[in-house]
């Protein structure tokens, strides 16, 4: 089975993250919530505390297929001071493995030069941050291994088009019936 892994930090948009995490589940896919805070408990940007099943420190990603990385401020910034995660999120680049960011985490791999050449999407505010890629008009946006997308509006659309790219068209037909999404 696919794997995926959704990375928590303080300040994390907690409507992203649970919409990602429900629909990549209702779309057959094994995802493992991962706090990168050295606590399981986190609290999102409005408040909300999520337990995570694992801490960063504590797990193996070899089994990955994909890394998720929610939006939200400040947590995204947070996600991209946390130098394990930036270190692991190159080696799955120079692995060929797929890498999700949304709302303001794009520029995450925007600093880590992933985005040079290739279209992605984000909070607006945040495209300067996104160093060489080609800004996107659409909400969601595949380039390659790597999708991106422009927040909490395009969350269900975000989870359906990985849902779509790891598991195929009929699963994720299935997922968006489920959901109402036409």
């Amino acid at each position: 089975m696919k794997k995926c892994y959704v990375f928590l930090a303080e300040g994390f948009e907690e409507t992203e993250a649970i919409t990602i995490i429900d629909v990549l589940r209702r779309g057959q896919l094994i995802v493992d919530i991962v706090s990168i805070t050295g606590k399981k408990e986190v609290t999102g940007a409005h408040g909300i505390k999520v337990l995570a099943e694992k801490l960063f420190e504590e797990t193996s990603y070899e089994d990955g297929t994909m890394l998720i990385l929610p939006g939200g401020m400040p947590g995204s910034n947070n996600l991209n001071s946390h130098s394990g995660l930036k270190k692991l999120i190159q080696s799955y680049d120079e692995a060929g493995k797929y890498l999700g960011a949304i709302c303001a985490a794009p520029l995450v791999f925007g600093g880590l030069g992933l985005l040079k050449g290739k279209e992605a999407i984000c909070y607006p505010g945040f495209e300067d941050r996104l160093v060489g890629a080609t800004i996107s008009d659409k909400n969601t946006v595949f380039a390659g291994r790597v999708i991106t997308s422009k927040g909490i509006i395009s969350a269900v659309e975000f989870g359906l088009a990985i849902v779509k790219e790891l598991q195929g068209a009929e699963i994720c037909r299935n997922v968006a019936d489920g959901l109402l999404v036409e």
